[in-house]
C-alpha cells in the first residue's frame, strides 16, 4: 500500500503526526494499539511490516477473549514512527481528535521466528487474508489472527484472539483497561460523555 495515501491525507504544517517515511526496526517487529477519540472513539491496531505500520481501525477495541470477533477495518499504511505518536490532531485535519497509546510491544509470526522469516510468513498471511501472529504486549499477549471477510468491502477484517494459555473467558472490554486520567477520559468527563461502549 505504501505511504502515499497517508501523506496525501495530512497537512504536516498543522499536525504533529510524523511524516511518512519507510523505516524498519532493528531486531524485533513492533506493534502498537492507539486509542483514538475522533468523530467516534475507536482503537487503531498497527503491525510493522516492510518498513510501515499496517493499520486497522477496531471500533470496539481488541479482546483477549477468543469468542469475540472484533470488526477491523483496514486503513492506509502509517509510517513506522507513528508507533510513538500521541497527542491532539487539530480540528479541520484528517482524524482530528486525541490519540493515546493503549498498548505496545513486539510481535512475530505464530512460530516466533527470526525477523526475516517472520516477515515472510506475515506477508503471505496478509496477502491470503489469514494473518496469524503472536503479540508480546503489556495488555495483549499470545496468538491472534486477522481474517479478511469474504464478499465484503476489501478493507473488512476480523481481529480474533486464539485460544491459548493467555486467553480469557470472561467478558473483555478494552475501555476497562484504560487509565482513568488519560487525556481522552479527561475530555470525555469534561464533555459529560461516558467512555464505555
Amino acid at each position: 500500500m505504501g505511504l502515499t495515501l497517508y501523506n496525501k491525507k495530512r497537512n504536516f504544517e498543522e499536525t504533529t503526526e510524523p511524516t511518512g517515511k519507510v523505516k524498519k526496526s532493528v531486531s524485533k517487529l513492533v506493534f502498537v494499539v492507539q486509542r483514538h477519540k475522533a468523530s467516534q472513539l475507536h482503537y487503531d491496531f498497527r503491525l510493522e511490516l516492510d518498513g510501515v505500520l499496517k493499520s486497522w481501525a477496531v471500533p470496539k477495541g481488541p479482546s483477549m477473549n477468543p469468542k469475540d470477533k472484533r470488526l477491523a477495518m483496514m486503513v492506509e499504511d502509517h509510517p513506522y514512527d507513528y508507533k510513538d505518536f500521541k497527542g491532539t490532531i487539530p480540528e479541520g485535519n484528517y482524524g482530528a481528535g486525541i490519540v493515546e497509546i493503549w498498548d505496545s510491544g513486539t510481535y512475530s509470526d505464530i512460530e516466533n521466528s527470526v525477523k526475516e522469516v517472520a516477515e515472510k510468513n506475515l506477508r503471505a498471511g496478509l496477502k491470503s487474508g489469514d494473518l496469524k501472529f503472536r503479540l508480546f504486549g503489556k495488555k495483549l499477549k499470545g496468538e491472534f489472527v486477522l481474517v479478511k471477510l469474504k464478499n465484503k468491502a476489501d478493507n473488512s477484517w476480523l481481529l480474533i484472539k486464539h485460544r491459548d494459555e493467555l486467553a480469557v473467558d470472561e467478558e473483555y472490554n478494552s475501555e476497562e483497561y484504560t487509565n482513568g486520567d488519560s487525556p481522552i477520559n479527561k475530555w470525555l468527563a469534561e464533555n459529560d460523555k461516558t467512555s464505555k461502549k
